[in-house]
């Protein structure tokens, strides 16, 4: 299947512990994606731990009232300075999602999210949805560190 890439960077007003704290929260995935999507945690684990070689299963909707199936997250890689997860859901196949992290060394950190996604026929609508769905992520981000200092 062919896939797309998305890549989006910024730098996150905050250093790298600060940063990487707040990843570990699934609270701060379920603020920065709404409006986009929204995620509910499916199963009991409802106060996950992201961690190597676990997987978790969410309830996935568009634009938080568009019903889009099970959305998967294999978590491959989780440290400070680089979260690697291969992601699924019912109508995307293929998401795989890589987070950089780089210290700059001045309370400021490189943040970077690079996709790759695969939906068949849909793969580049779907394509064109995420570029707009991580750059909002990174502004909510941003507000979310200045909310958070």
């Amino acid at each position: 299947m062919k896939t797309k890439v998305v890549y989006v960077k910024n730098t996150f007003p905050s250093d790298i512990d600060s940063v990487f704290k707040l990843l570990t929260d699934v609270k701060t995935l379920q603020y920065i994606a709404s409006p986009y999507a929204s995620f509910k945690i499916i199963g009991e684990d409802k106060e996950l731990v992201w961690s190597e070689g676990r997987t978790f299963s969410f309830l996935f909707k568009m634009f938080c009232f568009i019903p889009y199936g099970t959305h998967t997250i294999k978590v491959i890689n989780f440290n400070k300075d680089e979260i690697y997860t291969n992601e699924s859901n019912t109508h995307v196949p293929i998401w795989n999602h890589r987070i950089k992290l780089i210290d700059n060394g001045n309370g400021t950190t490189d943040y970077s999210d690079e996709v790759e996604i695969g939906a068949g026929w849909k793969t580049f609508i779907v394509w064109l949805w995420a570029n707009c769905f991580y750059k909002h992520r990174q502004r909510k981000w941003l507000k979310l560190i200045k909310i958070r200092k």
